[in-house]
């Protein structure tokens, strides 16, 4: 009876351990309700002490100096006591702990012990946030939500993209009526060309301009010429587009002065202009001089007119979406300035740190660690900002360059005339005969 017992013992183990690996493979939210949630629960709980004591989280509530008759006795605070903890919370893939903050301390000194929190409990990840005065969210991960993550869906508005899913969960979506420049840094390989491709493949339909700026020759935007209303492959050509933008924008604000209101969208939809998107990419290549005094004087003309578009071009339905490998003060403080006005942000991996600083380093300090922990295997990764000045971790949607060129060419019909483009660029090619 007894081995008769055993193999029945070792089958059904056997059959456990295959269900809950197919379980844990396919369906890993219900791996994680069923088996993971409950031990990671415990995990918090018996170690919170224990770790808030390592991580000078824990607070004495006696003081470390006390008087005793006419002597100043100093020593160590004894009877250290941790923050007070809710119980472990389940999310889909994780579990959220509010902290009750001592007196005197912030979120600062939890962000330090997010790496120590994270080996406590074996957890992928610590996110710390404070909702409120006095309170500390902690958000654990079991494991990474944008390894694989799911398609995401948003509603389709006017001017706006689904780019992909935060690590949240939720749908990466560039609103650019709420948020209307973007400024999107990554290293070759990083995801940064799959982002774009991605926003041009979402733009497409939509009664938008789209203007180019690839002074690479048009290698990246040149596959979308068919959707363009203009592409500038030059740093020359690139003056005269934004030139005839900074123009175009001009009579968009006569139009507005005349008619009363302060925004293109307060006008009649007959009398509105359409929309413009302009999409830089390689931002380097327009503030790069060879020294000379016609390559400073187009370097210094298009970081003009860049700013004089950011700074005015939102309310007249003119949008920048800027992207470089590298973007440094080095390039001059024209680069400086034009970021200020750029309130979206995408940093893909890069290669030095002072593209992460320049890119998300005056937003959040935290943002920035986040962004140069991304590996060169995680492609599409990047940490993007939000509306409320927070950051997340987000995945762009694979958008094969086939897919993207094929919706480009099967809206190409709508594409929107700009003549003051046209115009500009048939007299500087002109001047080149």
């Amino acid at each position: 009876m007894g081995p008769i017992l055993l193999a029945f013992g070792l089958a059904v183990l056997a059959w456990v351990l295959v269900v809950g690996d197919l379980v844990r493979r396919y369906r890993p939210a219900w791996h994680w309700y069923v088996a993971g949630y409950p031990v990671a629960a415990c995990r918090v709980v018996f170690t919170w002490r224990r770790v808030a004591l390592l991580n000078d989280l824990s607070v004495s509530r006696l003081p470390a100096r006390t008087l005793i008759g006419h002597l100043l006795v100093k020593g160590d605070p004894v009877r250290p006591v941790p923050p007070r903890i809710s119980f472990p919370r389940v999310t889909g893939l994780g579990l959220s702990v509010s902290v009750r903050l001592h007196a005197g301390q912030t979120p600062a000194t939890y962000m330090k012990a997010a790496d120590a929190l994270v080996h406590a409990w074996k957890v992928h990840a610590v996110r710390v946030t404070s909702p409120e005065r006095g309170l500390v969210q902690l958000t654990a991960m079991a494991s990474d939500p944008l390894e694989r993550p799911g398609l995401a869906t948003a509603p389709a508005d006017l001017l706006s993209a689904l780019i992909g899913a935060l690590e949240t969960g939720g749908a990466w979506v560039m609103n650019l009526r709420l948020v209307p420049h973007w400024l999107i840094a990554g290293a070759t390989r990083s995801g940064k060309s799959t982002l774009l491709a991605r926003l041009i493949t979402q733009l497409a339909p939509q009664p938008v301009a789209l203007v180019g700026i690839d002074c690479k020759g048009g290698m990246e935007l040149g596959l979308f010429a068919g959707r363009l209303s203009a592409l500038a492959t030059c740093r020359r050509e690139a003056v005269a587009v934004l030139s005839a933008l900074v123009v175009d924008m001009q009579d968009r604000m006569s139009a507005c002065r005349s008619a009363g209101v302060r925004s293109i969208w307060e006008l009649p939809e007959k009398l509105r202009p359409v929309p413009v998107v302009v999409l830089v990419d390689e931002i380097a290549e327009l503030y790069l001089s060879d020294g000379t005094r016609e390559s400073k004087a187009e370097a210094e003309q298009c970081s003009t007119l860049l700013l004089r578009l950011a700074q005015l071009g939102a309310a007249l339905g003119i949008h920048l979406v800027v992207a470089g490998q590298r973007v440094g003060s080095d390039l001059g403080p024209g680069v400086t300035a034009l970021r200020a006005q750029l309130g979206g942000r995408v940093c893909h991996r890069v290669n030095d740190p002072g593209t992460a600083e320049m890119t998300l380093g005056d937003l959040n300090k935290d943002a920035v660690a986040v962004a140069q922990a991304i590996t060169a295997e995680e492609r599409g990764v990047a940490v993007c900002t939000g509306l409320d000045g927070g950051w997340s971790r987000a995945r762009s949607h694979l958008t094969p360059t086939e897919e993207a060129v094929s919706t480009a060419r099967k809206h190409a019909a709508i594409t929107p005339e700009l003549p003051a483009i046209g115009r500009a660029l048939a007299a500087l090619e002109g001047e080149s005969k």
